[in-house]
């Protein structure tokens, strides 16, 4: 955890494109809840946020993919958590958004009742990206559920999404807002990423922010010469 929000935000990606590369993104499964979802022993990252807020765009740019999360006009289409496996190292999870989906409160109870479920007691999962959309001012909704991940104890990185849609200065504003916010709450994000699906801004820092998270692959080691002297 940063001691200051003065370093939160990452810095631009370098000029040498360093990102990791996607060379596989398989969808392997969705559930309802916690009970239902596929056995895995792979490192989990899911991807959480108010309906609208660019959740579907975010994920196909990460995983290079033009329709592996459908995109829809309608707030609220994403209702099961969806699982998919990237490059046979990590799974990306897709998360039921809250806010204003066009479901009952019933059904809306039910959904924030499933996605805490996972959050919560799966034990592969590793980091939660809270996303926000940068052309608003922190929201109440999400400020909430963000305080929710840190009471939790469940590791969590913020993604302000759409930087493309405002001016420069209107989404430097709402930083410094949601900066604010986050000191008057002591809440602590890992980190704190500005992307735009258009644009491709900060799909490499949040890939290779997953990157630098995964299990390190064993070196393999110079195999000794084997001796065949016993044969004499």
């Amino acid at each position: 955890m940063p001691d200051s929000f003065s370093a939160v935000f990452t810095s631009e990606a370098p000029t040498t494109d360093t990102t990791m590369k996607i060379i596989s993104a398989q969808f392997t499964g969705c559930a309802t809840d916690l009970e239902g979802c596929p056995p895995s022993s792979l490192p989990e990252f899911a991807f959480v946020g108010r309906s609208n807020v660019g959740k579907s765009s975010l994920i196909n740019l990460l995983a290079d993919s033009s329709g592996l999360a459908k995109i829809s006009g309608t707030p609220g289409k994403t209702r099961l958590i969806n699982f998919f496996r990237i490059n046979d190292q990590w799974t990306l999870v897709d998360l039921p958004g809250y806010g204003f989906a066009k479901v009952s409160k019933a059904q809306q109870a039910a959904f924030n009742e499933q996605v805490s479920g996972y959050l919560t007691g799966r034990e592969n999962l590793k980091q939660v990206f809270a996303l926000l959309d940068s052309q608003l001012e922190p929201l109440d909704t999400d400020l909430a559920f963000i305080d929710w991940l840190q009471q939790c104890g469940i590791p969590y990185s913020i993604i302000l999404t759409k930087t493309d849609r405002s001016a420069d200065a209107k989404v430097q504003n709402h930083e410094g807002q949601l900066l604010q916010a986050l000191e008057d709450y002591g809440l602590n994000p890992n980190e704190v990423f500005k992307c735009s699906a258009k644009t491709k801004r900060g799909r490499g820092a949040v890939l290779n922010w997953i990157e630098g998270r995964l299990p390190k692959k064993p070196k393999k080691k110079a195999g000794k010469s084997i001796q065949l002297g016993w044969m004499r």
